[in-house]
């Protein structure tokens, strides 16, 4: 650029270069051919180096990238004027701007999307490191330094190797290199780093080779050396002792919490690249297959360890974008707990401030009378009609430029008092006219007919009714179009005046009646061409007054939020204002002004309807859809009828510019005017030169272009007179940005970036007075060097908004006060809407519009100063020049800023992506500001206002309901967000002692309840152990039934009495002495579907002697997945033979099977369909009650296997618990609807029944899957008042019997019987679940206070259970209370507070109780870290102790001291003695006012959430459920989420249930909603299709499997946003 600013350049060179550059702006010419033609033009004036060739000097100076393709054309002047002054300053100050930041190196990662996403990919277009230096130039904006790929250093250890490798895949992404030097593997040194340098080389040459799919499967190709640990040289070392290192396992890194083994991956341990835990796996099978995830493919190494995939590295990579600090750190200030402050923007002493003395008013010009002008603007046109009548008044021209139609001021005449005279008097009937003076009708014309438009204009003004022109509706629901309809009511329209051709076009019923618009009133439509109107009598005249003060027309008007205003202007002002534009254009009788401005409102209208008829002129009207076809016609125009005036927009000299090389005998020299009506907007100023530019050598001279400045309120506001004087140049000034943001002028010193260069509009308009006030607040005068918004006093302003009497007091009767606050002016002033400043001499200055501005941190900024922003950086390669939005939305107490914009459909992802990466830079280095979101749409997709401009509110609404669809988003709330709350510093640990006295001063008491106690002994509770209880009952009460099994058709499947029960296990126990050969404690995994071979399994392994262990069978239709997890609880319990059903017998030795694991390995597999006649010679009985009666094992939602002891004694004294408290004697019945492998549910299916010798009504939860109404069928059935389900059952319910309660009332199910229906689960109880199924239900009976919770952990199976005793139902007398539930402060929980509020109240939690705590438990809530024990109103982790707590892990390895903690904690002061199993979860307790049935109050346990999942974000401790649930909440098309953190980020999962197209709808949305009510920034957000995240057979969400295998990119997203 700057060879041809300092080249002495022919004029004709400059001018064509000037046509190419605009050639490329526009994408005629490709940037190849624009730098070939350029290069030709100006080779032979560089001067050449010596010793230089010459085509490597033209080489050397092409620019690579088009600086010059911007919005702001370099043009020279042939003026010598100061080069700062150039309009196009502002693409330099751009690419200067990227230049600098180029320099800071940003790296934006780019977002993942899927294949059905993305229209084209350039992947192929990426070469291995070992190439990359060759012939790739790297324009990326976030680039580094070339010579960073492999082979500058080697690296000493795998890790390194590991970071090249990443390096790699992360430069393959994005094209741009970044140096990750921080790898976050856990673990180190893993093998020589000769071997993983190997690997890394491999990769490449594996990558290099598969071209695009590289990226979806990776597989290194080489075998890893030996690896040697802890100085011995072995296989692979022992997976992770079992939680030997788990660090990583607990968010608070707790380490006395023992970890029990990960089954989230089935694999080695190796040291893996970006995973954050080590994998576990048994170390019998050296190498196992890797289960597939989802439908993806599994990216692994030679040894089965995923790599870091390409979302890996790009987190990486965004996480050490974020690492660098991008705005100041939050100031540090003490937070209490509570009261979590956002952050405040103090104001900065330095910033600068207005200096200058108090502006003073300026007065116009003196509205000088003229003894011609006519006394209204009817009385002119009854003048001109009837003296001059064959004058011409207005030409139309039709598509082809042709002149269509000329309307002569005799026609104007005689045809407006036509319409006159029918609008008064063949509008109703002669006694009720429709229409009477001063009523309000509708002009509803199209753009390309004037014409008719100025006819039924004037008509109105004879008639004395008030026109309301309005744009077309073209659909029943335009962008826009309710509002206008509102506006239209509010007036009491109920005539809309129409053309003929407009009439037909109009959308049309069935019936062929206009239908009524949406949110329109019903209206009347009235033809206004002649052929339909009656001939006024011949006495008929209409009756003309002098202007007066009625109201004129009113103009509608579009606000920032979308709603339309009428502003009413009266005939006074309407004639003044043509007389003041008279006095100030110059305008003289019968001149020729071309428009090809809107007429029907703004500048159009009062120069070509208004004035142009005052003065006899002839209007030439350039309609839209003309200019679209031939953007020279208006130039064309002015040269045919060599018009002296023409008004135009900057739009239309930018499309002349584009247009004007076709044309060669252009002249312009009948110009005396160019009124530019959008002058008012600082960016005109490079259409105007740039037009300047060109077309002075074709006559125009500079002189003649008058920006001009108006707003819907005060009219024409100020316009530059066109002078004849050449001497006096334009006013203009070059601002600091910096400056305006703060509301101060200040002209631009050395900096060159950020400034706004302005030109004035002209003095003010004749016989008006015009100030400049502060934007905000009191109206009070601003100083001189300061900007505000423009106020004038004047007759010829608008008077009102219609029908609002308090907004039009707030802008058309202002007084403005002086610094002693006295009102400069007894008339009132109306505000413009323009911000501003009064320059030297008079000249008014607008830098921007109220309706653009945006305050953001406190400082000020213009949307159209960041349009013009984003459009410098390489224009129009990848948008649209005129199809950009900017707006603000409010999110967490600030305004952040939007950039919208529609993407031309050749651009490629990257570059869209570069593109949008450098306008954040761009911004950022010239406004300071960052963008919150900006977001590109395919073309042509965001609304449109009827001429063809954006729908600015109609946008920002789409966006802020999710149905923007977007094809490309990029958030950055990283950098704009600096009012966070300041992160939580922990306090030092106050001592125990203290904390005693302090709780027991402020009344707190320690938080701790018991359950009643166990009560005195029964007849079965004599015996210690349960075999023994079968054995008596199968001697007292043979026949008894104890278990009904049922299938999905609802009928008896199987049942089991108590003697069957007892000779299926002898049986069993016979057959595994003989068989088996066991010995008395040999482990048996017991592998069977939901059943009663289930439970004769467990009683014959405890009449062998032989621990039971329960595992679910493997799923035939996903084996892959499901058997692995099988095959690791036989191996991890030590099973000595596997005891199932023939089926699974089969599926276990099937051809799947054998290529999930390794069928080899597994132990005997006994099959007990057939079992030996003989029962065992006797029976084993236990020598010791504290042994071990079997295994529990289960996978927690962290994805740990545990498996815990459960001895003699406490599954006894559990049984007796329950018994209690849920009443069970033999008479009873219990439908039971659970999974019966692991946990409370394992208790009710086998235990309960044969302690209590209640019947249990067996119903498969997989059952349901076929029928949902089965369990709901099956205890109306059999008339069963307490029943067991778990949530994913309820869900199931829920979702599928929603509409068929009806038909299922009909078919008879009654659950008006019902006391207890009880969720069993080990989590938070879902509260909205639980409600919606007992609303639901109620119309089939079900109490809703019949719905409870139960909770349990591994230490102990179930701590609460609460059958509400809905007693006898005749009285409703009730044993046990009312489930409550309580409304948390969310923001305290998050400190481990909890402060109870009212429902409703912001920020409010509910939580429902647990359940009622069993008999023979205690529970106490201490610190998790301080093991102290905690006050009523803080949050804890549960401990319990009880007599059925398991008695400890069972682990391989046995590491009793990590475990030990678990199961044997003491408190660290208080009661020390007694010894407490830690649940892991966090709770409170809290004493309610409700007595059961005793008379005692009952104490209330509410479950928080578990520790493992809590997330530590700023200090606070979160819960995923809860950000889960506000994010569920924010868009229809989610259906479930999920979240985690990764080193520090969030990542938000969430399902897309709906078209693709709406997956980046949902990336602000969820920003928005996690910032507003969590006050965390999203760092990751992924968009995946329904069912990808995992849940468990509890219902429970698998977050850290999902975590693992997005980490691995195993999740297959739709789309992956990185929030910057």
């Amino acid at each position: 650029m700057a060879d041809r600013d300092t080249l002495p350049l022919p004029l004709e060179v400059r001018a064509r270069l000037a046509e190419l550059e605009l050639e490329l702006s526009e994408g005629d010419i490709t940037q190849k051919g624009y730098e070939k033609k350029r290069s030709k033009l100006i080779g032979a004036y560089l001067p050449q180096p010596p010793g230089m060739e010459p085509s490597m000097g033209q080489e050397r100076r092409t620019p690579v990238t088009p600086s010059s393709s911007s919005r702001y054309h370099r043009r020279r002047s042939s003026g010598s004027r100061d080069e700062r002054y150039r309009s196009d300053v502002h693409t330099e100050a751009v690419q200067a701007a990227l230049a600098k930041h180029k320099e800071r190196k940003m790296a934006v990662p780019m977002p993942s999307k899927r294949r059905s996403l993305v229209v084209q990919t350039s992947m192929e277009a990426y070469t291995p490191p070992g190439e990359e230096h060759v012939g790739r130039q790297d324009t990326s904006s976030g680039s580094e330094g070339e010579g960073s790929g492999p082979g500058n250093g080697t690296p000493t250890s795998s890790q390194e190797g590991s970071i090249n490798m990443e390096h790699w895949i992360s430069r393959a992404i994005h094209g741009s290199t970044t140096s990750s030097t921080t790898s976050s593997s856990s673990t180190h040194s893993g093998g020589s780093g000769a071997a993983s340098r190997l690997a890394d080389v491999m990769a490449h040459a594996h990558l290099s080779k598969s071209g695009p799919i590289a990226h979806l499967s990776l597989k290194r190709r080489a075998k890893p050396g030996p690896r040697v640990e802890n100085g011995s040289s072995g296989g692979p070392r022992r997976s992770c002792e079992f939680g030997a290192e788990h660090g990583w396992q607990r968010a608070a890194s707790d380490e006395n919490h023992s970890a029990p083994p990960d089954v989230t991956g089935y694999t080695n341990t190796t040291d893996s690249i970006l995973m954050e835990r080590p994998q576990v796996s048994s170390n019998t099978v050296p190498n196992r297959p890797v289960p597939k995830y989802g439908n993806a493919e599994l990216m692994e190494t030679g040894d089965g360890v995923p790599v870091s995939s390409r979302v890996s590295a790009k987190i990486q990579q965004l996480v050490n974008t974020l690492k660098r600090p991008k705005r100041p750190p939050l100031r540090e200030f003490f937070v209490d707990d509570f009261e979590e402050l956002l952050e405040v923007q103090q104001p900065d002493p330095n910033l600068p401030k207005p200096e200058g003395a108090q502006m003073i008013s300026m007065r116009g010009d003196q509205l000088g009378v003229v003894t011609n002008w006519p006394p209204s603007l009817e009385a002119a046109l009854q003048r001109w009609g009837t003296i001059s009548p064959k004058a011409p008044c207005l030409t139309t021209m039709d598509t082809n430029g042709k002149p269509l139609y000329i309307l002569t001021y005799g026609k104007l005449w005689s045809r407006s008092m036509k319409v006159a005279y029918n609008l008064l008097h063949k509008l109703g009937s002669k006694q009720e006219p429709l229409l009477r003076p001063g009523d309000r009708v509708a002009l509803v014309f199209p753009n390309n007919d004037p014409a008719a438009f100025m006819v039924a204009f004037y008509g109105c003004l004879l008639a004395e009714v008030v026109p309301v022109p309005i744009e077309v509706p073209l659909t029943r629901k335009d962008a826009g179009s309710q509002q206008i309809g509102f506006l239209l009511g509010s007036c009491g329209v109920t005539v809309a005046l129409t053309s003929d051709a407009c009439h037909k076009g109009l959308p049309k019923g069935p019936t062929g009646e206009i239908p009524q618009f949406k949110g329109w009133p019903k209206l009347l439509w009235f033809v206004t061409e002649s052929k339909h109107l009656s001939k006024p009598p011949r006495d008929w005249f209409p009756h003309i007054k002098d202007a007066n003060n009625d109201t004129a027309y009113i103009e509608y008007k579009t606000c920032k939020d979308g709603s339309v205003l009428g502003v009413t202007v009266m005939r006074i002002a309407l004639l003044t204002h043509c007389q003041a534009l008279t006095q100030s254009c110059g305008y003289t009788e019968a001149e020729t002004i071309v428009n090809v401005l809107d007429f029907k409102k703004d500048v159009g209208l009062w120069h070509g309807i208004l004035t142009s008829v005052m003065n006899m002129m002839h209007v030439i009207s350039i309609p839209y859809s003309l200019m679209k076809v031939n953007p020279l016609s208006w130039i064309q125009k002015v040269c045919q009828y060599k018009a002296k005036v023409a008004c135009v927009k900057s739009r239309d000299m930018h499309w002349a510019l584009v247009a004007h090389r076709d044309q060669r005998d252009i002249n312009l020299c009948s110009l005396r005017m160019l009124v530019v009506a959008d002058g008012s907007n600082p960016w005109s100023i490079s259409s105007c030169d740039a037009f300047l530019n060109v077309f002075q050598s074709k006559g125009l001279k500079p002189e003649v272009i008058c920006p001009c400045a108006s707003s819907p309120e005060a009219l024409t506001v100020a316009i530059r007179r066109p002078t004849d004087d050449s001497n006096q140049p334009p006013g203009r000034g070059v601002l600091s940005m910096q400056g305006l943001s703060h509301g101060v002028i200040r002209v631009d010193s050395e900096e060159k970036l950020s400034v706004l260069t302005v030109q004035d509009v002209g003095t003010v308009m004749p016989g008006a007075l015009m100030c400049v006030v502060r934007p905000e607040g009191v109206p009070q005068l601003c100083r001189t060097d300061e900007i505000g918004e423009m106020c004038v006093c004047s007759i010829a302003t608008g008077t009102s908004y219609y029908g609002l009497s308090g907004m039009t007091k707030n802008t058309f009767e202002v007084f403005p006060m002086n610094s002693t606050g006295a009102p400069i002016s007894e008339y009132p002033f109306t505000r413009t809407g323009l911000l501003g400043f009064v320059g030297p001499g008079g000249l008014a200055f607008i830098a921007g519009k109220m309706d653009g501005l945006m305050v953001v941190g406190g400082r000020r900024h213009n949307a159209d100063d960041i349009v013009a922003t984003a459009l410098a950086v390489e224009p129009m390669k990848f948008v649209y020049r005129g199809r950009i939005a900017v707006f603000s939305i409010s999110v967490l107490h600030d305004e952040r800023i939007v950039v919208v914009a529609e993407q031309r459909p050749d651009s490629t992802e990257e570059d869209s992506f570069q593109w949008m990466s450098r306008v954040l830079q761009a911004i950022d280095g010239i406004h300071q500001v960052g963008v919150y979101c900006l977001a590109l749409v395919p073309s042509n997709t965001l609304p449109k206002t009827p001429l063809g401009g954006i729908h600015l509110s109609e946008t920002k609404q789409l966006f802020l309901e999710g149905s923007l669809h977007p094809c490309n988003v990029l958030m950055c709330p990283h950098t704009c967000v600096t009012n966070l709350p300041k992160p939580r510093q922990k306090q030092p640990e106050i001592g125990p002692a203290s904390v005693m006295v302090g709780n027991l001063v402020s009344g707190k008491r320690i938080a701790q309840a018991s359950g009643r106690d166990l009560g005195q002994i029964e007849d079965n509770d004599q015996f210690l152990f349960l075999s023994e209880v079968l054995q008596w009952r199968a001697q007292t009460t043979p026949e008894h039934v104890l278990y009904t099994l049922l299938n999905s058709r609802g009928t008896i499947a199987s049942s089991l009495t108590c003697v069957q029960l007892h000779k299926r296990a002898e049986k069993i126990a016979a057959m595994l002495a003989e068989r088996g050969h066991l010995q008395d404690g040999d482990h048996v995994a017991l592998v069977y579907p939901p059943g009663i071979d289930l439970i004769a399994a467990f009683y014959g392994c405890l009449y062998a002697g032989c621990v039971p262990i329960t595992v679910r069978p493997p799923h035939p239709q996903n084996i892959a997945t499901t058997l692995p997890t099988v095959k690791m609880i036989v191996e991890v319990s030590r099973s000595a033979c596997v005891m199932t059903s023939q089926v699974i017998c089969k599926l276990l030795r099937s051809k799947e099977a054998s290529a999930a694991v390794d069928v080899r390995s597994w132990p005997p597999v006994l099959d007990t369909d057939d079992l030996p006649k003989k029962k065992p010679p006797l029976l084993y009985k236990p020598s010791n009650p504290d042994t071990l009666a079997y295994l529990d094992f289960s996978v927690s939602t962290t994805g740990m296997l545990a498996g815990v002891k459960m001895s003699h004694t406490a599954t006894s004294a559990f049984c007796r618990s329950i018994k209690l408290q849920c009443e069970l004697y033999p008479s009873r019945e219990v439908a039971i609807c659970l999974d019966p492998y692991c946990g409370l549910g394992f208790v009710l299916w086998c235990l309960c029944s044969v302690y209590s010798g209640h019947q249990s009504i067996l119903i498969p939860p997989s059952e349901l899957e076929v029928n949902p109404a089965l369990w709901l069928l099956a205890v109306s059935q059999y008339k069963v008042r307490d029943t067991f389900c778990s949530y994913s059952v309820m869900e199931l319910c829920t979702k599928g019997l929603g509409l068929q309660t009806e038909s299922l009332k009909s078919r008879g199910l009654d659950l008006s019987r019902v006391r207890t229906c009880v969720v069993v689960a080990e989590e938070r109880p879902r509260i909205a679940l639980t409600q919606s199924f007992s609303k639901l239900f109620k119309d089939l009976g079900l109490h809703p206070r019949a719905v409870s919770t139960s909770f349990g952990c591994r230490v102990n199976l179930a701590i609460c259970l609460q059958p509400h005793r809905l007693g006898k139902l005749a009285d409703q007398g009730t044993s046990g209370p009312d489930p409550t539930t309580v409304f948390v402060d969310m923001r305290a929980l998050r400190h481990d507070r909890v402060r109870l509020v009212e429902r409703g109240s912001p920020h409010s939690l509910p939580l429902m109780e647990s359940g009622k705590i069993l008999p023979g438990v205690r529970i106490i809530i201490a610190n998790p870290e301080t093991k102290g024990p905690l006050g009523d109103s803080h949050l804890g982790e549960i401990w319990v102790h009880s007599g059925h707590n398991a008695s400890g892990y069972f682990t391989v390895y046995g590491d009793e001291a990590l475990q030990s903690d678990h199961f044997n904690s003491r408190l660290s002061f208080g009661d020390t003695h007694s010894l407490w199993a830690r649940t892991g979860y966090l709770g409170f307790l809290r004493r309610t006012e409700l007595t059961d049935a005793s008379g005692e109050r009952h104490d209330a346990l509410y479950v928080v959430g578990a520790l493992d999942e809590a997330m530590e974000l700023r200090g606070m401790r979160y819960h995923p459920i809860d950000i889960e649930t506000s994010v569920i909440r924010t868009h229809k098309s989610i259906t479930e989420c999920a979240v985690f953190t990764w080193t520090n980020l969030l990542v938000v999962v969430v399902e897309l249930d709906g078209s693709e197209q709406e997956a980046l709808d949902l990336v602000p949305l969820i920003t928005n909603v996690v910032l507003e009510e969590h006050y965390l920034i999203v760092g990751v957000v992924v968009v995946v299709d329904i069912g990808v995240i995992p849940i468990n057979s509890r219902g429970e969400k698998q977050r850290m499997h999902l975590r693992d295998g997005f980490l691995a990119d195993q999740l297959d997203p739709i789309y992956v946003a990185y929030n910057m």
